[in-house]
C-alpha cells in the first residue's frame, strides 16, 4: 500500500517508520529541518526495549507532489488542524482512506469536511514517543497499538477495507485492532484522556502527585463519567470494561507519567485544550449535560491555548 504520513512527529513519524521497514510506499510530509534530516540521514528511530532502525523513504513539505494515496495517516496535533487540513485534497483520490489518530472526538468530523464522509476512518493509538531532533524518534515502553474502525455508515461489522489496512499493519510490528465501529475507542479513549491531561495540565504536575490525593482521585473518575455521560448522548456505548481497565491503568502508570498538553504547557507550546476540554464543554451544552469539572479544567487551561501567555505579545494576564 502506498502510505502518506500527514504528521510525521512523535506519533506519525514513528508509526511510518514502522510500515516503511516492512516494505511498505511511505511518504512523509514534513517541513524544514526534519524534512531535511529524513531526506538526508533516513528516520531514525531509538527504543531502548524494542531496538533502533532507520529506514530511508521520500519526504516532501508539498502534498501536489505526492498525489492520491492508498492511505493517509493523519498524526497532527490538533491545533495545527487549520494549516494541515487543507493538505489533504491532493492527497486523496476516489479510494483514498484517511485514517485519523488525533487526540479527542472532532477530528473524524473535521476531515470528513474537507474531503467527505466516505474517506474517512478513525481511530487511536497509544504509544510513548518524543520527537527528539530533526530525523529522531525516540520511544520509551513497549506500547504501539492502532485501535480504529468506520466511524460513518455502516458499523456493525469489520468493513473489507479496515481489515485490509489492518493486514498490512500487524507485519509491521503494529500491534493493530480493526473494530466495526470506530467511535467506541475514540470515546474509550477520551473518558480517560480529558481528564487525565486537563488534571495533570491544570496542576503542573506528572499524575504521581496527584494520584496519591484519595479527594483527587474520586474527582478524577468523576471527570470520567462526565465523559462517558457525553459518549451515550452522542449515540455511543463505551466498552463495559472501561472503567476497571481505566483504574487497572491509572493504578499501575509510572508516577513520573506526564500528558503530552502538559508536556507542551512546560515547553511553553499550545495546547490542545479545544480539542480535549473544549471539545467535551461545547458536546455538553449542545446536549444540555452538566460537566463542571470538565468545565473548570478547560477554564483554567483555556488562557493557554496559544503558549505561555505572559511571552506573547500584548497578552493580558
Amino acid at each position: 500500500m502506498k502510505f502518506a504520513i500527514l504528521g510525521s512527529g512523535a506519533v506519525g513519524g514513528y508509526f511510518g517508520a514502522k510500515l516503511a521497514r516492512s516494505g511498505q510506499d511511505v511518504t512523509f510530509i514534513a517541513r524544514g529541518a526534519h524534512r531535511d534530516a529524513i531526506r538526508t540521514h533516513g528516520l531514525q528511530i531509538r527504543s531502548a526495549r524494542l531496538g533502533d532502525f532507520i529506514v530511508k523513504a521520500a519526504a516532501e513539505d508539498d502534498p501536489q507532489r505526492v498525489g492520491p494515496m492508498d492511505v493517509v495517516l493523519y498524526a497532527v496535533k490538533a491545533y495545527h488542524n487549520r494549516g494541515a487540513l487543507p493538505m489533504l485534497p491532493p492527497l486523496v483520490g476516489p479510494e483514498t482512506v484517511v485514517l485519523t489518530l488525533q487526540n479527542g472526538v472532532d477530528s473524524v468530523d473535521d476531515i470528513a469536511q474537507v474531503v467527505g464522509e466516505a474517506h474517512v476512518l478513525g481511530g487511536t493509538t497509544y504509544v510513548a514517543t518524543a520527537l527528539e531532533a530533526p530525523g529522531l524518534i525516540v520511544q520509551t515502553g513497549v506500547h504501539r497499538s492502532i485501535i480504529f474502525g468506520e466511524v460513518f455508515g455502516d458499523r456493525t461489522r469489520i468493513s473489507p477495507r479496515v481489515q485490509a489496512i489492518a493486514d498490512v499493519m500487524a507485519p509491521a510490528d503494529i500491534q493493530i485492532t480493526p473494530v466495526a465501529d470506530g467511535r467506541v475507542p475514540i470515546w474509550d479513549k477520551f473518558v480517560y484522556l480529558a481528564p487525565f491531561s486537563g488534571f495533570t495540565g491544570a496542576a503542573r504536575l506528572p499524575i504521581g502527585h496527584l494520584w496519591a490525593l484519595p479527594a483527587l482521585r474520586e474527582m478524577f473518575y468523576a471527570a470520567s463519567r462526565e465523559i462517558a455521560a457525553l459518549a451515550g448522548a452522542e449515540g455511543v456505548t463505551i466498552s463495559a470494561s472501561r472503567f476497571e481497565t481505566l483504574t487497572e491503568y491509572m493504578n499501575t502508570i509510572p508516577p513520573s507519567t506526564r500528558s503530552s498538553l502538559l508536556i507542551d504547557l512546560e515547553m511553553g507550546k499550545p495546547i490542545e485544550v479545544e480539542a480535549l476540554q473544549g471539545a467535551a464543554v461545547r458536546r455538553a451544552e449542545r446536549h444540555n449535560l452538566p460537566v463542571p469539572i470538565m468545565a473548570t479544567l478547560y477554564a483554567a487551561l483555556k488562557p493557554w491555548e496559544a503558549g505561555d501567555p505572559r511571552n506573547l505579545e500584548g497578552a493580558v494576564v
